[in-house]
């Protein structure tokens, strides 16, 4: 692809516990002049794919680095598209409290960054690998954090606050801060748009559903509730994440299963959720196929699932005062018909009603109104987090 001189193209990083995924974004349009993706990092199994238009290759990456994936997947990169580049993007998964917004990195602010990794010890150590590792190879351009947590810090106190002894919060921190941010304000932003009125005055919910799952109360453009918490273990099923449990279910099953609370929480973690209910599959393709076949543990997995995110939708009413619009986005929310219609189903107590036509085909379209007419309706709006951080990256270099 031959890239526009003018244009401030960004790289956006995205560097998980064990992956790197890349993009060099054009930030106005959002087009893609490369992508790319290193897995398995640190194994021998270690690979990294690189796509452009329609190429596309696969490398060996025996035992690489998030410094060794990045710089192979730069140096796949051609001259140009390295020479187009303005800035770098990174996604934060936590800001703690203090990170309100998108920040140029600098050396205090990832001194800052690995003080917070207590918060998030499955996701920030991976970031901060990808943030060195770009900072290293891309010293001479501005890279930007952009924070999961940032677009639910404007949550009043009674939202984030647990009901715990005070000293647990002042001086722990121990507090909901919610999670999958620039896919909420992304989504949020763009359904006032493709309703065509301004984030002022309206109020949604948006439902982000994925292999990780939440749900956040918008208002005026701003988040007021959220459904995770301290971590993204709270709130809904998730793929293979239990959402909500009882918390005396960790002292219990620690001593019933020989385990301690961090065992437990591992868990509720990576052996829970649709996995843990269908003891077949985290993947919601499979589990409908399942049940459609008459597995009755994939169905009540489903069931399950569609019922817990459509009492969590009805409850982030409450904060709101008044719903316009409910907002399904994520791999789920945007591809599975049958679960949008089976979550709407619960909410006809808000005046919702499938329209069963527009469901199947904004699924496979670039979204749009899913129910009948009404003062609250449902639609579909396809996420693009890595065009929010693009664009935010691009506004502060």
């Amino acid at each position: 692809m031959t890239l526009p001189a003018d244009t401030p193209w960004v790289l956006v990083v995205n560097a998980g516990s064990s992956s790197v995924k890349l993009a060099v974004v054009d930030p106005v349009s959002g087009r893609r002049a490369v992508t790319g993706l290193a897995e398995r990092l640190g194994s021998d199994d270690a690979v990294a794919h690189l796509s452009r238009g329609e190429q596309r290759r696969t490398d060996p990456l025996p035992g690489g680095s998030h410094t060794e994936a990045v710089a192979h997947l730069l140096g796949l990169m051609s001259e140009e598209e390295r020479a187009a580049l303005g800035a770098v993007g990174h996604r934060v998964v936590h800001g703690g409290s203090e990170y309100v917004g998108s920040v140029i990195l600098d050396d205090s602010v990832v001194a800052r960054l690995e003080e917070l990794v207590p918060l998030a010890p499955m996701h920030l150590p991976g970031g901060l690998a990808g943030i060195a590792a770009a900072r290293e190879l891309l010293p001479d351009l501005p890279q930007a954090a952009v924070f999961d947590t940032a677009f639910h810090s404007t949550m009043p106190p009674r939202a984030y606050r647990y009901a715990v002894p005070r000293e647990w919060y002042s001086e722990l921190g121990v507090r909901r801060y919610g999670f999958h941010g620039t896919s909420h304000r992304y989504v949020s932003a763009k359904a006032a748009e493709m309703l065509g009125r301004p984030a002022e005055g309206l109020r949604l919910v948006t439902l982000h559903l994925g292999n990780g799952c939440s749900a956040a109360a918008v208002r005026d453009g701003r988040s007021v509730d959220t459904t995770m918490g301290f971590t993204p273990l709270e709130g809904l099923v998730m793929g293979t994440r239990s959402g909500d449990v009882d918390p005396g279910l960790l002292a219990f099953l620690a001593a019933r299963l020989g385990t301690d609370a961090a065992g437990v929480v591992d868990a509720l973690n990576t052996r829970s959720g649709l996995l843990g209910m269908s003891g077949s599959s985290n993947d919601m393709r499979t589990l409908l196929e399942a049940a459609a076949a008459g597995d009755d543990d994939a169905a009540l997995a489903v069931e399950v699932f569609c019922y817990r995110a459509a009492k969590s939708v009805a409850a982030l009413a409450v904060p709101l005062g008044r719903l316009d619009a409910v907002v399904f986005t994520g791999g789920i929310g945007e591809h599975a018909a049958p679960v949008r219609a089976a979550i709407v189903a619960y909410l006809e107590v808000l005046g919702l009603r499938i329209d069963v036509d527009a469901n199947e085909e904004h699924g496979r379209t670039t979204g749009g109104r899913i129910t009948a007419d009404g003062p609250v309706i449902a639609m579909v709006v396809p996420t693009d987090e890595e065009l929010l951080i693009a664009r935010d990256a691009a506004d502060l270099a």
